[in-house]
């Protein structure tokens, strides 16, 4: 069965909110585990479908995954300027991996970004330790972007955000 690649509904965004945190507190990737404020956005899915369009990737009645895709700035973007979108938060559950959803996710918000009218690039940050998610970004043209490399939380140096983007 292939996998469907949609906006989130409401009833999803729980579950998906779940799969994120877990994919990203399983991974090592919260530098506080559970007491990390960036655990909060990472489960409120609703804020995020506010702000982004939230995909949700399906296999069947399966919840995969997920990414939240910014067409064009807003409160959702981190790096993304003028004519850029942005890619934020994938996340595939760990029975899901290695099943191709996380690269059908990316696909899905390039083909976005290429029907946005001004769109001429699109844009992501990933964590040094996320190799996985990197071969799926440079598998599909991404490329790094090392001058837009950047850190979240200034007064922590070692958590310093790689930069790719897709030129469109």
């Amino acid at each position: 069965m292939d996998i469907v690649i949609r906006p989130a509904e409401p009833g999803e965004y729980g579950p998906l909110g779940d799969i994120t945190a877990h994919a990203y507190l399983q991974d090592g990737l919260l530098d506080f585990g559970e007491n990390d404020e960036y655990l909060g956005e990472l489960k409120d899915v609703a804020k995020r479908a506010a702000a982004a369009e939230v995909l949700v990737a399906l296999r069947g009645d399966e919840l995969l995954g997920g990414v939240t895709f910014v067409p064009s700035g807003g409160p959702m973007a981190d790096i993304a300027r003028p004519g850029e979108a942005e890619i934020r938060m994938l996340a595939v559950s760990r029975a899901a991996r290695g099943r191709g959803v996380g690269e059908a996710l990316v696909r899905s918000c390039v083909d976005r970004a290429r029907a946005t009218e001004g769109c001429v690039r699109i844009v992501l940050s990933t964590q040094r330790t996320m190799r996985s998610a990197h071969r799926i970004y440079e598998r599909l043209g991404f490329v790094r972007t090392p001058e837009r490399d950047w850190n979240p939380v200034p007064h922590l140096d070692d958590i310093t955000l790689l930069t790719y983007e897709l030129t469109l």
